[in-house]
């Protein structure tokens, strides 16, 4: 450092005698060059250590977790927070039942009457034990498949939407393939909705999350999967953007529930397997799943310290390693709720007045330049985010060079975009915000030069 400030007072000195300032005067000018390098030179080795910080907390997590893919969430912004392996494609298992949770609610009343098919009543365990004919309330069943995770419910459930839109005869009088038929109606439903929602890597199979296999329209094969980003994206639409969301956290928060066949010829009482609604202070929502394919699976929410997360994990161990999938949730929550922080950014934007060309002065003269000068919306700002150490939001102008008379206020001439920057000079689009012009030039036209004439050589 103190090299520097030899070097910009030997400057100065220099320039001294070439301009004939005065000693004094030169030595003070070197200094406080000298000393406001200094400063930016902090700041910037600052700023790349809380970077490096970051990094290492980052590649710490990474290094702890046990899921071959997981996702922590912001769910106000739906911006990815932290990933590992977020966008492999793999099995989900029963996490697969929020998505058939969320549509039954939004598709069906939870007063409708529901009665089981064979191919329902058929389902492996885990299953609440219907049997075939035997009818129960829409609500009950959602209890069954989110508390429980009953298979011979989702499918129960999925028949009866998804058969709606098929003619086919009473669930108690179908054959198995009509039934199977009412399901994939269903689960096309269900991959269409993740589609709206922004998941583009999700393929429902089953409304159950058992393994499953089919081939698409091109004949290639896919499997029932969706990738831990996309996962926690619709636990987010569940909890906080449905038009069903208050409905979907009053079942799932559920601590049990008690009901019975609509005729009371059986009774059936539910507990809530979701663990981590009591280990983790702000856990809002949940559902766990397991196949021999998938392994352990979760998919959550929490809410604590203003900030809304969202979490996913796939793939995070087999038997016996149940457990693992707690450890990671609270790492990746604790992680969310520690590095990260709300933030409000209004970054300047640089908006030059635009060239008008064949322009009429406002003085008259048809021989000076004229130019408009422009402005943004400001409807994004300011932006309010949630960053760890390191991330900031930049603007990026784009507006034309040249206008071309006549030009009218408020005319689109470029956009100003948003982007989050992050310590490794990554760039995330946040929004955009369209430019106009502030007034309006009308055209250098034959009249206005005449006038021009009129004024300067026949009105004496």
């Amino acid at each position: 450092m103190g090299g520097k400030i030899r070097i910009a007072i030997v400057t100065m000195i220099t320039v001294t005698a070439m301009t004939g300032l005065l000693p004094e005067a030169a030595l003070l000018q070197a200094e406080g060059a000298a000393e406001e390098e200094s400063i930016h030179s902090l700041h910037e080795e600052a700023e790349q250590e809380q970077t490096d910080e970051a990094q290492r907390k980052e590649k710490e997590l990474t290094g702890r977790l046990y899921a071959k893919a997981a996702v922590l969430l912001d769910m106000d912004s739906g911006r990815v927070l932290y990933e590992k392996n977020g966008k492999e494609a793999l099995p989900m298992a029963s996490t697969t039942k929020i998505m058939t949770c969320i549509l039954a609610l939004e598709t069906a009343d939870r007063e409708d009457v529901v009665t089981a098919s064979a191919y329902a009543a058929g389902q492996p365990k885990v299953h609440l034990g219907m049997q075939k004919g035997m009818s129960y309330k829409m609500d009950d069943l959602l209890h069954s498949l989110m508390l429980e995770s009953h298979n011979d419910s989702a499918v129960a459930i999925a028949e009866y939407i998804g058969g709606r839109e098929l003619d086919l005869p009473a669930a108690d009088a179908r054959t198995k393939e009509e039934s199977m038929e009412a399901v994939r109606v269903f689960c096309s439903r269900m991959t269409k909705k993740a589609e709206e929602i922004g998941c583009e890597h999700t393929h429902f199979l089953t409304p159950n999350g058992l393994d499953a296999e089919a081939a698409d329209a091109d004949g290639e094969k896919i499997i029932h999967s969706t990738t831990a980003e996309d996962l926690a994206r619709i636990m987010r639409y569940c909890v906080m953007q449905s038009p069903q969301r208050e409905a979907f956290l009053e079942i799932t928060q559920s601590p049990f529930h008690s009901f019975g066949d609509t005729e009371g010829k059986a009774g059936y009482s539910c507990s809530n397997h979701n663990a981590f609604l009591h280990m983790m202070d702000g856990a809002l929502s949940g559902k766990t799943g397991f196949t021999s394919q998938a392994g352990y699976c979760y998919v959550g929410a929490l809410e604590r310290d203003g900030k809304r997360l969202a979490l996913a994990l796939l793939a995070c161990g087999w038997p016996n390693h149940k457990t693992w999938k707690w450890a990671d949730s609270k790492n990746l929550f604790a992680y969310g709720l520690e590095n990260y922080t709300y933030r409000e950014f209004s970054p300047e934007a640089v908006l030059q007045p635009i060239p008008v060309a064949d322009g009429a002065a406002k003085d008259g003269s048809p021989f000076h330049g004229v130019s408009v000068a422009v402005c943004r919306e400001r409807k994004e700002l300011p932006i309010r985010l949630l960053v760890k150490q390191g991330e900031d939001v930049v603007a990026e102008t784009e507006i034309k060079e040249t206008l071309h008379a006549p030009v009218e206020k408020g005319m689109q001439v470029g956009s100003v975009t948003y982007y989050l920057v992050g310590g490794d000079g990554g760039r995330e689009y946040l929004a955009q915000e369209a430019v106009y012009t502030a007034g309006a030039v009308p055209k250098r036209d034959f009249l206005f030069v005449l006038r021009f004439i009129c004024g300067q050589f026949l009105i004496r």
